[in-house]
């Protein structure tokens, strides 16, 4: 039994130290050790179309029309203009006025820390790794990745759409020193009759974008305008790939508060199978992906609205689209209209999110453990509200979930403990009976018996906390409060590796001095595995993000802690 016992134990920590390994090798890009690296894609040329319109159509319609666009003029050259506010670097594209890309300059594609960055930067080297980093883009060119919106006719007739070329009105481009907003106003010509007006403000320290769209009826006959918004990319995931390891989600998603959050695979709108509520008075979409979002969020929530996701036609790498469409009222000749809505471009931070849109911060991907997940960040988020530092925040999160599960640990420990007094005689037992397998184990159930031992009393309580590890670790994973948050001396940033090793050296040493407290295997070769293990497993923590590393130091640290008293009180030596 004690045998059975310690391998359940080693073959659920390797699993899960495995696991947990490969999803963050994955999150940082670097493939699977389970399925090969996806090929890298090659960036559309043109501009991105539509779902259901092939890209050579300038006017085609979007997902959902039935009627195919009339002919059109060949797309004209675009001029893009560049907005600059504190927060974002953001690209109008002229034709149709899409958001064809953003760049958010507090959030670094940071390198790895290296180790002898000291001495780098005596040799003068120091700086050219800092050019390196490079801001995140997240609506991004080389992802064919779009904000788009234009009109369609309810009767099938052309009207501006996203390929629509469209004329800047003339104003400031950079958000200027002590001013709190900076408005861009975009024009289309006449098409059918009807002109639409684009009018993007951008606000200090806001990663969102007001945008009113104005349809102004120029033409001689009533009409009733359709309006979509959508978001459009190619259907690459640098971490996709046939894995047991978890991985947070990219790809669309839809809400409603019906339905409540839906997320959509790209291979499933390949293969036509999306299953997402089609209309509804509420709700938004959004492109998810790890630590960001970008989201079209109605500012007037109430309305009548039509949700799809389709692969855009014709579009070469695939493309893939999730939007709404939106019925505005019948416009009288000479008579228009006005929609405000806003579009979300910025880091999935938890509790911003939940302020913008109902539903919006369920973008943040917990895994499968999202229930217990939850109510976990909201008390690190509030320990980091008192303590002022993620670091610290982590270690008193530990400690409150070590006083939680305080008697389920202890009963463990005891049990480990007295396995390990009565250790001397199982030992002398198999020497005596080391022929006699069967009565072996006979007389071994008998000891456990007598001496009151549960050979496997030490499983239990580990299998009850592991579902919150695994929680824990999400939220560590995918909170992108923890890009760039220091906790003290040379850990500037807990999403990244220790640069110097120190907390997985720390962890490793723990982890052995855990093995030396534990009660000794009675095979011999079993008891050198017990001491090879740690030493093996201590390669991954040397990868692991430093938040993760101190986590996991912090539990052993009070977890030796803990069994050291327990051994103590029962008189057994340590």
């Amino acid at each position: 039994m004690t045998d059975i016992r310690r391998t359940v134990l080693w073959v659920v920590f390797t699993m899960s130290l495995v696991l947990l390994w490969d999803g963050w090798q994955k999150h940082n890009g670097h493939p699977s050790m389970f399925s090969p690296a996806p090929a890298k894609p090659v960036a559309a040329s043109g501009p991105a179309g539509t779902p259901g319109a092939a890209l050579p159509a300038p006017n085609a319609l979007p997902a959902g029309s039935t009627t195919p666009a009339a002919a059109a003029p060949a797309v004209a050259a675009s001029e893009k203009l560049t907005i600059t506010t504190d927060v974002m670097t953001v690209t109008l594209d002229t034709l149709g006025g899409a958001v064809s890309r953003v760049e958010l300059p507090k959030y670094l594609h940071a390198p790895e820390p290296a180790l002898f960055d000291p001495l780098l930067e005596k040799l003068g080297m120091k700086e050219k790794r800092q050019a390196a980093e490079q801001p995140i883009v997240l609506i991004d060119p080389a992802r064919s990745y779009q904000a788009q919106s234009g009109l369609l006719g309810s009767k099938g007739e052309q009207l501006p759409t996203h390929l629509t070329p469209m004329m800047a009105q003339p104003g400031e481009r950079k958000l200027a020193d002590g001013a709190k907003e900076l408005v861009v106003r975009l024009e289309s010509a006449e098409v059918g009759g009807v002109k639409l007006v684009k009018t993007y403000t951008f606000k200090r320290g806001d990663y969102v974008i007001d945008v009113k769209h104005e349809i102004v009826n120029a033409g001689a006959a009533p009409v009733v305008p359709q309006l979509y918004l959508q978001l459009v990319r190619d259907g690459h995931v640098e971490h996709s790939g046939p894995s047991m390891a978890p991985s947070a989600f990219t790809g669309p998603a839809v809400y409603t508060e019906k339905n409540a959050f839906h997320t959509i695979k790209f291979e499933d709108i390949a293969k036509d199978k999306v299953d997402i509520q089609k209309s509804a008075n509420d709700g938004w979409v959004a492109m998810v992906q790890h630590y960001f979002v970008s989201a079209w969020l109605p500012k007037d929530n109430s309305g009548a609205r039509e949700f799809f996701a389709r692969k855009v036609a014709g579009s070469v790498p695939e493309q893939y689209a999730v939007g709404m469409v939106f019925t505005l009222p019948s416009l009288a000749p000479g008579a228009s209209t006005t929609q405000n809505d806003q579009l979300f471009v910025g880091p999935a931070e938890e509790n911003k999110l939940a302020a913008l849109a109902p539903g919006l911060q369920l973008v943040k991907d917990y895994g499968i453990f999202k229930v217990l997940a939850q109510p976990l960040f909201w008390l690190l988020n509030q320990l980091h509200g008192i303590l002022g530092n993620w670091g610290w925040a982590i270690i008193a999160l530990v400690v409150l979930l070590k006083i939680a599960f305080y008697w389920l640990n202890a009963s463990a420990y005891r049990s480990m403990a007295k396995m390990k007094a009565i250790n001397p005689k199982i030992q002398a037992m198999r020497e005596r009976l080391k022929d006699k397998p069967q009565e072996m184990q006979q007389e071994m159930m008998r000891i456990y018996r007598e001496e009151k031992v549960n050979p496997v009393g030490g499983c239990l309580p580990i299998f009850l906390q592991m579902p919150f590890f695994i929680a824990l670790y999400w939220v560590l994973l995918s909170s992108v409060e923890m890009r760039g948050a220091p906790w003290l001396g040379w850990i500037t940033d807990l999403s990244v590796r220790d640069p110097y090793f120190i907390l997985p050296l720390l962890m490793t040493a723990s982890s052995l001095f855990q093995v030396w407290l534990n009660p000794k295997a009675p095979d011999p070769m079993q008891q050198r595995m017990m001491w090879i293990m740690p030493l093996a497993f201590s390669v991954m923590f040397f990868v692991f993000p430093s938040g993760l590393v101190l986590y996991w130091l912090t539990n052993n640290i009070l977890s030796i802690a803990q069994q050291w008293m327990i051994n103590k009180q029962l008189g057994v030596q340590n």
